[in-house]
């Protein structure tokens, strides 16, 4: 291993620790409590004269004047200011705390409790030991990891020196324990579905392609939770429901990444009104978790999850904001034309859904900043979904939409097994005609439904994009611990 200077001197500590006898990497530390326990607790404890033992990583600059010396330590819970005398200490370990020790070692401290003249509360050591000997500085400027790549890059480092980051990853996890809540208060089942699969399905997406050797047959990571769910409602649970990662060979920006965080859920006896219900009520409990209001702010606008969303269908959304009426131009060749006529910029597409899809996501979904449910799509657009009673061009599908970006998507469940092998059989015809997104067929799948499914609603959310939401984050990436980047040339 190469050092730099500044290792190589922390390296030479280490070793004087070494020769002095000391671990600087013990087995275990022995500490009595975490520093928020001590400060709920700080004016009992220092009233008693009880003997404290923490442990926590040292932070910021250790001060050393005369025979004091002062540093701060964290441990995830909180930090405390170590006040140190060489009266107290002893030369041995005063000297070893000044000469051998840096930022960012984490300690063990013994003492009792005071505070400083100052009134800062603060652990008066008697005792002290290294529990690990940190060989890598603290970034040159302390108050804070600028560089966002070399956050990502580096996420411990990130979340050493900059406590915020940790606190969006408590809010995350605080999202998903209120989500699971909510779901389980409805009576959903949380199961486990395979992320290797023989078929891929219930998006339109390219998948990550892997080889099983024993198998000798191509698996394919997950796009979605989908199919295997709504095996087990045929199955005859009554809902169920599953948080984990799906995997999409797509282009990474602001809010896509390869691997992301799905909640699926398919509830029987229920439609994509039950579900809409449903979202309202997750998001508002979710937002009243993590900021305590259903109103978060987000970039500068105050998002309202307090109310019943606005539900709009999805051709009046286009025709309001192009002038074109998608039940007018039901082919491709016409579509252009009227884009054309309307001199319209959108990137030309090579099938008639994917071109309304690129219309909508153009001069609609930017302006839904509150939520709002897109509804009722067009069969061409929804091969899972079940078609629209009296508009058998529709289904009743919806996708919910804040801040200009899609959350999630949700139908009324088709279940009828000969119309959806019509549709498997139309997404392999777009797939032969090279359409790489396009669904697979899957014939499993299909016979499962010839068992009969009950009527079923389902609902998917995309729990990175909630979070950035609810965090006040513009970017996935602040919200996923390891996002994918690019290797290093």
């Amino acid at each position: 291993m190469e050092l730099n200077d500044l290792q190589a001197q922390r390296a030479a500590k280490l070793e004087r620790l070494r020769t002095a006898g000391l671990d600087p990497y013990p087995t275990r530390a022995t500490r009595t409590h975490t520093v928020a326990e001590v400060l709920a607790s700080f004016d009992a404890l220092s009233s008693a004269e009880a003997r404290v033992t923490l442990a926590g990583r040292i932070i910021g600059a250790r001060r050393v004047m005369g025979k004091i010396a002062f540093a701060h330590i964290e441990d995830g819970t909180g930090s405390i200011q170590l006040w140190i005398s060489r009266a107290d200490l002893g030369d041995e370990w005063f000297d070893r705390f000044r000469d051998d020790l840096d930022t960012f070692d984490i300690v063990q401290a013994s003492g009792t409790l005071r505070r400083t003249k100052s009134e800062e509360p603060s652990l008066f050591v008697r005792e002290l030991a290294v529990l690990a000997k940190a060989i890598n500085p603290p970034p040159e400027k302390w108050a804070g990891l600028q560089d966002v790549e070399e956050r990502h890059r580096q996420r411990y480092l990130d979340l050493i020196v900059n406590p915020e980051v940790r606190e969006v990853f408590r809010a995350r996890a605080t999202a998903v324990t209120t989500m699971r809540r909510v779901l389980d208060a409805h009576g959903f089942l949380e199961v486990e579905t395979p992320v290797l699969q023989p078929i891929y399905g219930g998006a339109a997406a390219r998948p990550f392609v892997t080889y099983h050797n024993t198998l000798g047959q191509n698996l394919y990571l997950r796009i979605a939770t989908e199919l295997y769910l709504k095996r087990l409602i045929v199955g005859g649970f009554p809902g169920v429901y599953e948080i984990g990662k799906n995997f999409r060979n797509e282009g990474v920006d602001r809010s896509h990444n390869p691997e992301f965080t799905m909640m699926e859920c398919y509830q029987a006896y229920a439609d994509y009104d039950d579900m809409m219900r449903l979202v309202e009520e997750l998001l508002r409990e979710m937002a009243v978790a993590v900021t305590g209001s259903p109103r978060v702010q987000y970039q500068g606008q105050t998002i309202d999850f307090g109310r019943p969303w606005q539900r709009i269908p999805m051709v009046e959304a286009i025709a309001e904001r192009t002038g074109v009426d998608i039940t007018a131009v039901t082919e491709l060749d016409a579509l252009h034309a009227a884009i054309a006529d309307r001199g319209l910029r959108v990137e030309r597409k090579s099938t008639w859904a994917k071109q309304v899809d690129e219309l909508f996501s153009e001069f609609v979904q930017p302006l839904l900043v509150q939520p709002t449910f897109i509804v009722d799509y067009p069969v061409a657009l929804s091969p899972l979904a079940k078609r629209k009673p009296g508009q058998p061009a529709f289904t009743e599908r919806f996708e919910p939409y804040a801040v200009g970006m899609e959350l999630g998507n949700a139908f009324t469940e088709l279940n009828d097994p000969f119309d959806q092998e019509q549709r498997f059989l139309e997404q392999l015809r777009a797939f032969q005609s090279g359409d790489d997104e396009a669904h697979q067929m899957d014939a499993d799948y299909v016979n499962a439904l010839m068992y009969g499914m009950p009527p079923t609603g389902g609902l998917g959310l995309g729990i990175d994009r909630i979070v950035m939401i609810l965090a006040d984050r513009p970017n996935i990436r602040e919200v996923i611990l390891f996002p994918h980047l690019r290797t290093r040339e």
